[in-house]
């Protein structure tokens, strides 16, 4: 693998999906319904957000989200 292994730019579709959604305040059960998966698939997307990411809670991956948004 090439590059660095953490970090936004290494989320996977699904991760960067289940980040958005939480950020936007829903909970697991209503992100795996939005995304037609199972609630255990959301929480180890989330679990993998947060290590790629180096965080361990919602508030911070929500600051992550809108920094994202914005340089985007």
């Amino acid at each position: 693998m090439t590059g660095p292994r953490w970090g936004w730019a290494n989320l996977t579709t699904g991760e960067r999906s289940v980040a958005e959604l939480v950020a936007d305040g829903m909970t697991n059960r209503q992100v795996a319904e939005r995304l037609c998966v199972s609630p255990h698939t959301v929480d180890f997307h989330l679990r993998q957000v947060f290590r790629k990411l180096d965080i361990s809670n919602r508030v911070n991956l929500t600051r992550i989200v809108v920094e994202q948004h914005l340089v985007a």
